[in-house]
């Protein structure tokens, strides 16, 4: 996947999750598959956002880019600040 393809999908991504929040301050709010997507939508993008950096830091020290994989959510979304 080169850089552009993720960026297209973070477009995607970041696209439904505006409208997922926007839908969750209205007076209905979100149902339950729609709490659980934009989770869902919140971890995509960690990870592919993850994956970029993986591809930079690749590049940056001469290796493939192409090496870089997605790596698994709940690892992810373990990282410190």
């Amino acid at each position: 996947m080169a850089d552009q393809d993720i960026f297209e999908q973070i477009g995607e991504l970041v696209s439904e999750e505006r409208a997922l929040r926007a839908r969750s301050t209205a007076a209905l709010g979100l149902s339950a598959d729609e709490r659980s997507r934009l989770r869902e939508v919140e971890v995509r993008l960690d990870q592919c956002w993850d994956l970029l950096r993986q591809r930079r830091a690749l590049g940056e020290y001469g290796e493939d880019p192409s090496a870089a994989r997605v790596r698994p959510a709940d690892e992810v979304e373990g990282y410190q600040s």
